[in-house]
């Protein structure tokens, strides 16, 4: 339990950092943040250095990557919270443009590079999808929701537009 209590301290003290910046944007007074900073720099302080390297055990270096395989199944996982079922995109939260008969879809160089690096609100997949599985997700647009592209993309067409360090 006495763990879990420092979990907990950790939490919070992760939440309250952001807390304290809302605060102060929200006009919160000046002294309530600085006595909040305050209790949770207490927080951390009462971690101990062996529950730190305990709760690190929990993160990794490693990111995790997408096991789906397949165009059709990784657009279900990916994509289509943002992009919709069909490809129709969406309006309000943000913006998710439609890729159902869109002509930006034409060259195939062009979906794999976002879907690669991202594109304004669209985050890089890079780190979480194979050169395999970013083809064969843009395969699958290019293909379906009314595109009818017949050139397909193979990983080794995808890998240049891979970044190295």
């Amino acid at each position: 339990m006495h763990t879990l209590h420092r979990l907990c301290a950790a939490c919070a003290l992760a939440l309250g950092f952001s807390g304290a910046v809302l605060a102060q944007s929200q006009g919160v007074k000046t002294q309530d943040v600085k006595n909040l900073q305050t209790l949770q720099s207490a927080a951390v302080l009462s971690i101990s250095p062996a529950d730190t390297q305990a709760l690190m055990q929990n993160f990794s270096a490693v990111r995790p990557r997408f096991s789906q395989n397949g165009g059709e199944t990784l657009y279900q996982a990916i994509c289509q919270g943002c992009h919709m079922v069909k490809g129709e995109g969406a309006k309000g939260a943000g913006f998710y443009p439609a890729l159902a008969s869109n002509p930006k879809l034409a060259a195939a160089a062009y979906p794999a590079s976002v879907v690669m690096n991202g594109l304004h609100g669209m985050p890089s997949f890079a780190s979480k999808l194979s050169d395999e599985q970013i083809a064969d997700v843009v395969n699958y647009v290019r293909s379906n929701f009314g595109n009818q592209y017949p050139d397909k993309l193979s990983a080794a067409d995808v890998k240049p537009f891979r970044v190295t360090p």
